[in-house]
């Protein structure tokens, strides 16, 4: 040990020795204790010590966070320590084990260059002269330590057995002291006192402080323990630290999260009922014990009204022209939609508040309902959402469960509004037509009050119990048919028909759309292969029969798919063009065929126009007579409807065998047989009246039908032709079977502007407005007979025919 006395010490017993500034912990004498040194200046303080005498000064910092302390961050009181060992490790780092010797008190600083040279005062210890009371605080202690063993388990052995033989009172405090689990602050107190005594009196203080705080926490447990079920073990030990800070009276998570809500809610612009619910249900948690179940459904309800947009919404810097443009670059076609969207797109611009259209695009699969509703998204700068009510049988689907129930949430729009949160998103409500209702009620008549705009700014989700606002939202509804949707939904909603796609408008839509998305998709390029119109035309036509384009660009897609292997496997140089003769190659044998007029004039084969899901079709019906006794058979897999059509022809017929030059009881000795082909195919409607009579006609008379004329309307049996629907299609599909002259319905004439010019062009289409009419097209002059209006009519006529 070095005793370098200065000049001018405050002491005679002074000492200059290194410092170690020690960083949460405190050295007590008597007291051997590992340090682990790091820090540059304190490794050289140790290094100096250990070849000077191997006695060092140690002190605690103010701050344990500081790496580099100055002088006034220093305790000045510390510990005057002798080094027992050092050793180095691998990190070069120093692991030193020192002891205590005696307190000491910093009086000078010598030299601070590379680390603190300090000059120390020695402390003497203050003598009591009151034995008898300083044996009395010793017991006290040693009473007091063994009650505290009882609560503190992780003091080692050695150091109970130690500490149970001193009987000195300062060396007794010192180590006691120094094996407390106590803050530094507190320690350093205990460090600075002289006085045995005051040492003493200060541990009895904390230790029964230390007891009490353990008795606290074996009560709490206890409580805890008895309360929890097996269901709420894992959350035991975050309860015993709310039971603890609460026993302690400070505020705990469930508190903060409580206030969190409260500010939550101040900043969320919500409608005065919806903020009272939201007051009331919070003022009721904040009695509720925060690890009930009901605490936990009047937070997650909280929550969803938190989550909700109120008054949120999306701002669109979009023009009429830039929407035009989008739909316009999303579909070809589908005028009335577009039109429809553009409308509403224009009055939200000129009125202040407009309620949201409600539209439903019925029309065949594949024609584009979906993709428009995305499309109109996009044109309208808003959010999407698309629900999908297919299959969807349970009305709290629409509006919720109650919240009595285990698990309860709101429904699919709350739902969906809480995705998109904004208050006018664009929701798709798609397949509403395969909805079904069982013994939990039914979806379609909760639809009711969401797709009426009248009562949707007031709907009410079952869960949240309040009204919530929904008349901004623009609904686009999707179905098939509209037969499976209940009449009093449909008279909410704004039903566009979306008939399908002509062949032509099919040819568009491969040529600008599906072409380039697949050559994209596939890795290709319009310099590696080419597809020509007529080889798109002949797989419209051959390969698929559908009313939209999902079955083309797959088969498209399949193209493409051998075309990029070939490219890969190096068998494809330059580049490739396609034609209609190459398809076999890549589609195969072609799936189906396709109605094309019969070439020469037959007896009792009338050519007529279908309309069916894929399009228009040629629809040819051949009557065929034998022997029998007036027996009429209908064949060809026809509906109720059709079957219907044919006995009113040939009532028409029977009524009027006069003047075809039959006589009256033809049907008496004579059975008929009408047969459509392709009886696999199901077939109905009332339009093949006209066609199946004048094939009647035909195969009585024995007068042949021309082959180039089809037809298309319904009879009556006073020899009326009545409207029909799908006259665009039929068209087509007369114009793609190299029909000359088309007869339809007069009532009709009007619907021929839907159709456009590239259709009508080359057609020589023929109103009319009776059956006279169609036979004098047909078969020419017949036989001119008055028609007679009634059975005595008829009688003259047949005697003027004699």
């Amino acid at each position: 040990m070095f005793f370098n006395k200065k000049e001018g010490s405050p002491s005679e017993n002074s000492i200059v020795l290194p410092l170690l500034p020690l960083r949460d912990i405190v050295v007590f004498p008597h007291m051997v204790v590992p340090l682990f040194v790091g820090r540059d200046r304190s490794v050289k303080a140790l290094e100096l010590a250990a070849k000077s005498g191997k006695t060092i000064f140690l002190a605690s910092q103010k701050n344990a966070q500081q790496t580099s302390p100055k002088r006034d961050d220093i305790f000045s009181i510390g510990t005057v320590a002798h080094i027992i060992q050092m050793l180095k490790l691998p990190d070069n780092t120093i692991k030193v084990f020192v002891e205590g010797k005696h307190r000491g008190r910093i009086c000078n600083y010598q030299d601070d260059d590379d680390f603190f040279m300090v000059e120390v005062e020695p402390l003497e210890e203050e003598i009591d002269e009151r034995e008898v009371e300083v044996q009395g605080l010793v017991r006290s202690l040693k009473s007091v330590f063994e009650n505290y063993l009882n609560y503190n388990k992780k003091l080692s052995q050695d150091f109970i057995a130690s500490a149970r033989e001193i009987s000195d009172p300062s060396r007794l405090s010192d180590t006691i002291a120094g094996h407390l689990s106590l803050k530094v602050g507190d320690k350093q107190h205990l460090l600075e006192q002289t006085s045995p005594v005051s040492r003493l009196e200060k541990l009895l203080e904390i230790m029964q402080s230390e007891i009490e705080i353990a008795e606290i926490e074996k009560r709490i447990r206890e409580r805890v323990k008895k309360q929890m079920e097996k269901s709420q073990k894992e959350y035991y030990l975050s309860e015993q630290m709310r039971a603890i800070q609460k026993e302690m009276g400070e505020k705990d998570d469930f508190k903060n999260e409580i206030s969190e809500l409260e500010e939550q809610l101040a900043t969320k612009n919500m409608p005065q009922h919806a903020e009272a619910k939201v007051r009331k249900e919070i003022r009721k948690l904040k009695l509720m014990s925060p690890m009930s179940a009901e605490a936990t459904v009047v937070r997650n309800y909280i929550d969803w009204f938190l989550v909700l947009p109120w008054s949120e919404l999306s701002r669109s810097e979009l023009t009429i022209d830039d929407a035009q443009r989008i739909l316009d670059e999303d579909h070809y076609g589908l005028k009335e939609v577009k039109e429809r969207i553009v409308e509403y797109l224009a009055v939200q611009r000129l009125a202040a508040k407009t309620k949201g259209p409600i539209l439903c695009l019925v029309g065949p699969p594949g024609v584009g309902k979906t993709s428009l509703a995305k499309s109109v998204a996009r044109a309208t700068g808003r959010e999407f959402v698309r629900i999908s009510l297919g299959g969807v049988r349970d009305e709290a689907e629409i509006r919720g469960h109650r919240r009595t129930y285990i698990g309860a949430l709101p429904g699919k729009i709350i739902q969906s509004m809480k995705k998109v949160q904004t208050i006018n998103p664009i929701m798709l409500l798609d397949e509403v037509d395969k909805m079904s209702a069982d013994f939990r009620g039914d979806p379609a008549a909760a639809l009711l009050e969401v797709l009426d705009p009248e009562q949707n700014h007031t709907f009410n989700d079952h869960y949240l119990d309040v009204d919530y606002d929904l008349s901004q939202v623009l609904f686009i509804t999707t179905a098939n048919t509209l037969h499976g949707i209940p009449a009093p939904l449909q008279d909410r909603m704004e039903i566009i028909r979306l008939p399908g796609y002509t062949e032509l408008e099919k040819l568009r839509i491969a040529e600008q759309f599906l072409v380039p998305k697949q050559l994209e998709f596939h890795g290709l390029a319009p310099e590696n292969v080419r597809l020509p119109r007529g080889a798109l035309a002949r797989i419209i036509r051959r390969y698929t029969r559908e009313a939209g384009v999902r079955n083309l660009e797959r088969e498209i897609a399949k193209i493409y798919r051998k075309v990029a292997r070939q490219m890969v496997a190096g068998k494809l140089s330059g580049k490739l063009e396609i034609g209609p003769k190459h398809l076999g190659t890549y589609l195969g044998v072609p799936k189906f065929r396709y109605g094309m007029k019969e070439e020469k004039e037959r007896t009792g084969i009338a050519t007529g126009l279908a309309w069916t899901e894929f399009g228009g079709e040629l629809l040819f019906v051949e009557v065929a007579l034998m022997p029998g006794a007036g027996k009429l058979t209908v064949t060809g897999k026809l509906g109720e409807v059709m079957q219907e059509s044919a006995h009113a022809s040939m009532s028409y017929v029977r009524s009027r065998a006069w003047r075809f030059g039959l006589k009256d009881d033809f049907y008496n000795k004579i059975d008929i047989h009408i047969h459509v082909p392709e009886g696999a195919t199901p077939k109905d409607g009332p339009s093949a009246g006209v066609t199946m009579t004048s094939a009647i006609i035909s195969a009585l008379t024995k007068r042949p039908l021309p082959g180039d004329v089809a037809m298309t309307g319904e009879i009556t049996l006073r020899g009326r032709v009545l409207p029909i629907g799908g006259l665009k299609e039929k068209l087509l599909a007369a114009k793609r079977g190299l029909v000359a002259r088309v007869i339809i319905p007069r009532e009709n004439e009007k619907d021929l502007k839907e159709a456009p010019g590239q259709i009508r062009r080359g057609l020589e289409i023929v109103p009319v407005e009776h059956m006279d009419e169609v036979i004098r097209i047909l078969f020419g002059e017949m036989d001119q007979g008055v028609y007679p209006e009634s059975a005595a009519d008829l009688d003259s006529a047949a005697h003027m025919k004699q």
